[in-house]
């Protein structure tokens, strides 16, 4: 459901007839100006930021279709963020006049779902090497316990 509701979210973002900028351009110039003030090197601008701001966008995206997916097929999320990124840019390419279609967005997009289900596939081994533990655990409780004498009145 969660991932589903996300998936809504990209596509309102990305498939909105106007980007999600426009109108905003001061206030992302005094963002930048802060980050600059605040040690990020002067190089990392506008280009860096949308980038970046992609790679983020795609991140969850890559970590909810980690877990979603059985762990035997968990490579298909690996195809999936870049599948999704494709069909996005070619409709924005297609039908939507005032967004722009590039290559940079459908490789940040790819690299944020490559890092989420990256993060899905570490956090799926933490906890199945979590459980192994406690089932071997519980299985040696089990085996060794020691029958307690019953106590007569």
């Amino acid at each position: 459901m969660l991932l589903l509701a996300y998936i809504g979210v990209v596509a309102a973002m990305t498939l909105s007839p106007t980007p999600l900028d426009q109108g905003f351009e001061s206030a992302i110039d005094k963002f930048l100006g802060v980050l600059h003030r605040n040690g990020v090197p002067e190089w990392f601008g506008y280009n860096k930021l949308e980038f970046t701001a992609n790679i983020l966008m795609f991140v969850p995206l890559g970590f909810l279709l980690g877990l979603a997916l059985p762990a035997r097929i968990w490579w298909v999320a690996v195809l999936v963020s870049p599948a999704l990124s494709v069909a996005i840019e070619l409709t924005q390419a297609g039908l939507l006049t005032a967004r722009f279609a590039t290559m940079s967005d459908v490789f940040a997009n790819t690299i944020g779902g490559l890092i989420g289900t990256l993060l899905a596939i570490i956090l799926r081994a933490i906890v199945n090497a979590r459980d192994e533990k406690v089932i071997a655990r519980a299985l040696w409780q089990a085996q060794h316990q020691t029958a307690l004498p019953v106590r007569s009145r």
